[in-house]
């Protein structure tokens, strides 16, 4: 199947509705599936290899002790979502289910690191030498290997006291309850820009962000 198979972000939502153990964030599908034991994880990774050599698209896996972190993006549509990975998610859960894993969204965060700059035109080129990073989308930067957070710039005229804050992506399900923690931990919230976001700042002044896939483009 040819790179011209994106799905809209319509599309995926519609393919999730049939696939429980996924979810949407940061331009792919991602699920972390929890088995009964270390040794089932490792072949439930072999069973994801088999059918990625066979549909010959291949997802990123994270294998922590009985829990295999899967995120499916296709790199040769943009880093898009498209149908092939929907098909090849099918089939992953089909082959969890068989080795007794669960699927556990809970799991599902992950990092990026913003700077506010006036002009990241400026000091992108010393962050990008220093990681070993390539330019993504205009305003961020990429570890090739997909291992690091990606680096993303806040144009600002007014950059923040602290110009770095985290964005700790959850999935939409989770949130509330990630929330709800953050609050209780004794930090302050501004829900202006949710469910896309929620700022949360601590008792220092440091900030960090609560992000779904809610609101976002495929």
């Amino acid at each position: 199947m040819a790179a011209n198979d994106v799905l809209t972000r319509d599309q995926i939502d519609a393919e999730l509705a049939a696939l429980p153990d996924w979810r949407f964030r940061l331009g792919g599908l991602a699920a972390a599936l929890k088995c009964p034991t270390s040794a089932a994880a490792l072949e439930l990774f072999a069973a994801v290899g088999a059918l990625a050599q066979e549909a010959n698209h291949h997802p990123d896996v994270d294998w922590r002790y009985d829990t295999l972190f899967v995120a499916l993006t296709s790199h040769d549509a943009g880093s898009k979502v498209t149908a092939r990975d929907a098909a090849l998610a099918k089939a992953i859960s089909a082959a969890a289910r068989e080795a007794g894993a669960a699927a556990h969204p809970e799991l599902l965060r992950s990092v990026e690191i913003a700077m506010d700059s006036a002009d990241f035109t400026a000091v992108a080129p010393v962050w990008a030498a220093a990681l070993g990073f390539k330019a993504g989308e205009p305003d961020e930067l990429k570890d090739p290997s997909g291992r690091l957070p990606t680096m993303w710039f806040q144009q600002t005229q007014t950059p923040n006291a602290n110009r770095f804050h985290f964005d700790i992506h959850v999935p939409a399900s989770e949130a509330q309850g990630v929330l709800a923690a953050v609050e209780a931990a004794g930090a302050t919230l501004d829900r202006s820009n949710a469910p896309e976001f929620v700022i949360a700042t601590d008792v220092q002044g440091n900030r960090l962000c609560i992000c779904t896939e809610e609101g976002r483009d495929a």
